[in-house]
């Protein structure tokens, strides 16, 4: 909420040739304007009001990652939560 860092690292999976294409044409399943829910958590925020902003948006939850690959990239085993922040 605060823009601070977080305790558990996170990787960003580019796509590329024919997934592109299947993900416009196929995966989008809907687009939202999420512009006054936005609004809303960045006055939550600015006011203090911290735990009515995260209230607002979506859990995340850590994508489960099978052991080898987990090995292989230096993660860490998670119990499906992330770990505590600061």
């Amino acid at each position: 909420m605060t823009a601070g860092p977080l305790p558990h690292r996170v990787i960003q999976v580019g796509l590329s040739g024919e997934a592109v294409e299947r993900y416009v044409e196929e995966w989008i399943v809907r687009i939202s304007d999420v512009t006054d829910l936005a609004q809303a958590v960045h006055r939550d925020v600015g006011a203090g009001r911290l735990g009515e902003a995260a209230s607002r948006l979506p859990q995340e939850v850590p994508y489960p990652l099978p052991e080898e690959i987990r090995e292989r990239i230096g993660g860490t085993a998670t119990n499906g939560e992330f770990p505590a922040g600061p």
